[in-house]
C-alpha cells in the first residue's frame, strides 16, 4: 500500500504546485507579437511561478479579446477607439487602462533591387491611393507599382489609414496580408512591391527614408531619428488593460515598463519609451 500512498502524496503536491501557477493571457498586435514573446521569455526564465500566454492576430482582435473578457492583457499598435471604449465599459464599467509600451518607426519597405531611396509622406499617400502607379513618377523604373498592405483587423493597417492616407480608401488594388512578416516577404520577392510595417521586421528588404514634405530633409526609421522625431512616421505601441492592475499583471507590466523590460524592446528592433 506504501507506494499507492505514496503516489497520492506526490499527486496532491503536484496538483497544489499547479493551483499556485500564475497565468497571464496576452493577445493582439501582429506588429508587437515578436516583442511580446521576447517579454513572455524573460520574465518567465526569471519567475517559475508565472505562465504568460501571448498570441497574435491583430489589435483589433486583441481588443475584441479584451472586451469579451478572453485576455488579460492586449497588445495595440494604434490606440483604442472611442466606441471600443464605450463597450468596454457597457461589459466590466471601465473604460480600460492605456500603456505605452514602446515606440516605433512604422517603415516603408521596398524591394533591395528598387533604386528609389526615399519617398515624401505625400507620395506615400498617393502611390497607396492609387494616384502614383508607377515608380517612374518618383524616381524609379518605368514598372507598375505593386501595393501591400496589412489587413483590416490591423492596428497598423488603421494607423496608416487614418495618419498618411488622411481616412480614406486604399486604393482597390491594394493586396491585404494576414501579418506584417508575409508583407515584408512579399516584398522581398516583388522588385516592384511597396509595404509598410513595423521597423523590427525590415529584414530582407530596405526601409526608405521619408520626408515631412517636399523642403525637408529625408530621414530613415533609426532609434536616433524616432526618438527625436524627426522620422516622420514615428508612433507608439500600447497595452491595454480593463481596471488598474494587481498582483501578477501589475509586477509583468511594471517590468515591462522598467530598464530591463525596455532593453529588451531595443533587442528586437524596437525603440525604448526613454
Amino acid at each position: 500500500m506504501r507506494p499507492i500512498i505514496h503516489f497520492l502524496t506526490l499527486s496532491i503536491v503536484a496538483a497544489a504546485t499547479m493551483v499556485a501557477q500564475e497565468v497571464i493571457t496576452v493577445k493582439g498586435s501582429d506588429t508587437m507579437v515578436l516583442l511580446a514573446q521576447r517579454w513572455a521569455e524573460v520574465y518567465m526564465s526569471k519567475h517559475q511561478d508565472v505562465t504568460i500566454q501571448v498570441t497574435g492576430g491583430g489589435s483589433g482582435t486583441g481588443i475584441s479579446a479584451l472586451i469579451n473578457g478572453t485576455t488579460d492583457i492586449c497588445n495595440s499598435s494604434r490606440p483604442m477607439k472611442t466606441s471600443e471604449k464605450q463597450k468596454l465599459k457597457q461589459r466590466f464599467n471601465s473604460l480600460g487602462v492605456e500603456i505605452k509600451a514602446a515606440k516605433d518607426g512604422l517603415s516603408v519597405y521596398v524591394n533591395e533591387a528598387n533604386p528609389v531611396k526615399e519617398l515624401t509622406i505625400e507620395q506615400v499617400r498617393k502611390i497607396y491611393l492609387g494616384e502614383i502607379t508607377n515608380w517612374k513618377q518618383v524616381g524609379g523604373d518605368e514598372a507598375r507599382i505593386i501595393l501591400y498592405s496589412r489587413e483590416n483587423n490591423s492596428g497598423t493597417y488603421v494607423y496608416f489609414k487614418d495618419n498618411i492616407l488622411e481616412g480614406k480608401d486604399y486604393a482597390p488594388n491594394t493586396q491585404s496580408l494576414p501579418g506584417t512578416a508575409a508583407v515584408v516577404n512579399a516584398v522581398s520577392k516583388d522588385k516592384n512591391g511597396i509595404g509598410y510595417g513595423g521597423a523590427a521586421y525590415g529584414r530582407g528588404i530596405r526601409e526608405l527614408a521619408l520626408k515631412a514634405d517636399e523642403s525637408s530633409m529625408a530621414y530613415p526609421p533609426t532609434a536616433e531619428n524616432v526618438r527625436s522625431g524627426a522620422y516622420p512616421m514615428t508612433r507608439f505601441l500600447y497595452m491595454y488593460v480593463r481596471t488598474r492592475p494587481t498582483g501578477s499583471a501589475k509586477a509583468y507590466i511594471d517590468w515591462i515598463l522598467s530598464d530591463e523590460g525596455q532593453s529588451v524592446v531595443q533587442s528586437i528592433g524596437y525603440f525604448p519609451l526613454r
